[in-house]
This record gives C-alpha cells, sequence and structure tokens, in this order.
C-alpha cells in the first residue's frame, strides 16, 4: 500500500503533515508550546510524523556519535564536528520478462541492515513482517519514522532539544547521562548467519584497534599544534564478549528460546556478546514496550533489550505532560505513578494547575465535559 506524506517542519517546528490518526479531519500539525502534541486535534508528535529523512539522519548520527557505533556515522563536511547517519538504503531491480522488450520493476528500502550482501537483506526482510518492511513510500516506511520519533526523541539526547531543563546542574545531569548510555548501554543490531558470532567480534576488535590508532594519532597531532591552535580530542569506544560458537550444532533465540534455522539470518548485540546470544529478527524487541527495534538500535541493560525511550525511563522519570526526562529534585507523582513537572500538572484545555483538589475541582474545563 502506498501513502503520501506531506512534508513538516523537525520534531518541535510547525509543519503540515496530516495526523495518521485523524486523517482529513486534522488540518496540519501545529505543535504546542511545550507538549509534544498538535493544538488542531491533540494527538501526538508521533502521529504527525513531521520531519525529512535529512533530518532523522541528523538526530540519529548525533545518537551514535561518540559511541561504540560512531562507525555507522560520517562527519559533516564544515558541520563544526557534526556526524551524519550512514543509513544502509537497498534497492532491488527484478526484470518483468515480456513479449516486447524486458523492463524492469525497482524496490527501494528506506533502510536496510549494513555489511550484508543483496540476498541475505532479502532474505532479513521476508522474514519481516509485511507491514514493517522499509520499502519506500509504504506505510512500512511512514511507521519507520514514527517509531524513530517515539523510540529514540531528540530529547531524550540533546539538551538543546528540551524545554524543561530549569538550571545548569539538571543539563549537566543530562549530559553526564547521555555520556553514560552511549558508552555502556548503547548499541546498533548486526544481522548474519547463525555461528557468525565470532567473525562479528573480530569485526568489532578491528574497529577498536583502528579508533584507538586514530585517537592516538589525533593525540599526537594536536600535541604538536597545541602551542599554536589548542587541542582536541575524540572518545570512542567498542567491546566485545562472549565465548566461541564455531562449534554450536544448534542456535537458540534469546527472545522466544525457539530454534533458529543455520540458513536464516538472526540479530546479534556487540553488549549481549557475539557469541552468548542471537535473536529472530521478529524477536529482537523491546522488553517493555514490545516494539521492533527501528534500525536495531538497542539499549542493553540488566541483561535486556530496550528501546531508547524505555531505557530512559528506567533511569529518570518522564514528564506525563512535555513527555520530557524529569532531572530536577522535586516533582509531581500520581497514585498510577506517572509523574510530571510541577508546572506541567495541569489542564490540556486551559493549563489551569491541578496540583490541589481544589484547583481540579475549579477547574471549568471539566465542566465541559
Amino acid at each position: 500500500m502506498t501513502v503520501k506524506q506531506s512534508a513538516g517542519g523537525a520534531g518541535g517546528g510547525g509543519g503540515s503533515a496530516v495526523c495518521l490518526v485523524c486523517k482529513e479531519s486534522c488540518s496540519g500539525f501545529q505543535p504546542h508550546s511545550w507538549r509534544k502534541a498538535c493544538t488542531v486535534c491533540g494527538c501526538s508528535t508521533v502521529d504527525h510524523a513531521p520531519g525529512s529523512d535529512v533530518e532523522d539522519d541528523q538526530q540519529m548520527g548525533r545518537l551514535l556519535a561518540d559511541s561504540p557505533c560512531s562507525h555507522l556515522t560520517a562527519k559533516v563536511k564544515g558541520g563544526g564536528g557534526l556526524r551524519m547517519y550512514k543509513r544502509n538504503r537497498m534497492i532491488v531491480t527484478n526484470p518483468v520478462v515480456s513479449r516486447k522488450d524486458p523492463t524492469f520493476n525497482t524496490t527501494t528500502y528506506d533502510w536496510a541492515p549494513a555489511g550484508l550482501n543483496q540476498k541475505l537483506a532479502m532474505q532479513y526482510m521476508e522474514l519481516i513482517p509485511e507491514s514493517q518492511r522499509t520499502v519506500s513510500g509504504t506505510e512500512g516506511a511512514l511507521e519507520r519514522r514514527r517509531q524513530l520519533l517515539s523510540q529514540l526523541p531528540a530529547y531524550d539526547q540533546d539538551p538543546m532539544k528540551c524545554q524543561s531543563l530549569a538550571s545548569e546542574e539538571e543539563i549537566s545531569s543530562m549530559l553526564l547521562f547521555v555520556k553514560h548510555y552511549k558508552q555502556e548501554v548503547l548499541g546498533v543490531g548486526e544481522v548474519a548467519l547463525p555461528g557468525e558470532g565470532d567473525t562479528l567480534k573480530e569485526a568489532a576488535n578491528q574497529r577498536t584497534a583502528k579508533e584507538a590508532k586514530d585517537r592516538s594519532n589525533s593525540d599526537k597531532k594536536d600535541s604538536l599544534e597545541h602551542q599554536d591552535h589548542g587541542s582536541a580530542g575524540t572518545n570512542a569506544a567498542g567491546s566485545a564478549n562472549g565465548t566461541d560458537d564455531g562449534t554450536k550444532t544448534e542456535y537458540r533465540c534469546a527472545g522466544c528460546h525457539g530454534e533458529v534455522a543455520k540458513e536464516s539470518p538472526a540479530v546479534y548485540a556487540e553488549r549481549a556478546g557475539y557469541c552468548s546470544a542471537l535473536w529472530h529478527p521478529t524477536c529482537f524487541v523491546c522488553s517493555e514496550c514490545g516494539q521492533g527495534l527501528v534500525d536495531l538500535v538497542y539499549f542493553w541493560s540488566n541483561q535486556k533489550l530496550f528501546c531508547g525511550r524505555h531505557y530512559c525511563q528506567t533511569v529518570w522519570p518522564r514528564c506525563s505532560g512535555c513527555d520530557e526526562l524529569i532531572f530536577c529534585q522535586s516533582f509531581h507523582t500520581a497514585k498510577d505513578g506517572r509523574t510530571w513537572h510541577h508546572h506541567h500538572y495541569c489542564c490540556w484545555k486551559c493549563g489551569q494547575t491541578l496540583d490541589t483538589p481544589f484547583e481540579i475541582y475549579r477547574c471549568c474545563c471539566l465542566s465541559e465535559e
């Protein structure tokens, strides 16, 4: 099924992206001043999927930079150190035989696992439900963008995208948190056949050695230039663990514990150990929300896979009003466990604070229901 999506602004900006829930009843995405929602229809920013491929790749580049996954990014020329996600696209061309001269059907995938030949990549895609295949211009491609916005919100990684950080202390707390998860938790799944964990591990070790060498050369160069130009450094790390699995005769999915056929592509996660665990493509999901991990980006914590959103929520509370993480010490907690910044615990319609039962009672919007 082919869909049309109007171009919209970045996650927090204005645009004409029509709501995917309300359809034509929404005239176009108009962002609330601080809620991640549309003022026209009330649905979330995610339900409008505003943005563009370039914005998506820039955001992913920022996320993966300064992490063991930085090899999946490239420096932006003249970008002041910014990095762009090297998203792997796949174009499949099949000949159509007819009585006349042969023609070709071309299918473009907005994303496909990196480092695979086309045959294995297509095997992977065929294991994914058709509605989730990232064929350009289809519901699957649009769902990928929604997942990028939902699972990896920009305001979980970049203080500049946050509106609720009220002090230098909160900004510092967020920066330290982001630095920690990039180095210790964040990863990108890799697709290979069962039994190829050792090969992936060796490739990761080579990347780590190369990055260490590049850092060393960069440090030497910076040291020589320090007296005239100052110094600069980079920080990247890699890790690999697990034991040899080359002698195994049977492979089990770490998700469903079912058997993984030797000729069927599986997903590996470096943080979990290349030779310790693998997953069926449909089992590589967030342990909290059950969604497939977009572009195979995972957060590994307590021996579980998480999407970015739900990992962050295991460490810091999330405001139910603005959807940003709460880094301040004092906040409102409801009986059902949901949390708010104090100034965001208010009526959606009029903004009347709901901090006390009396104020809830006197909110005029309740009488309109």
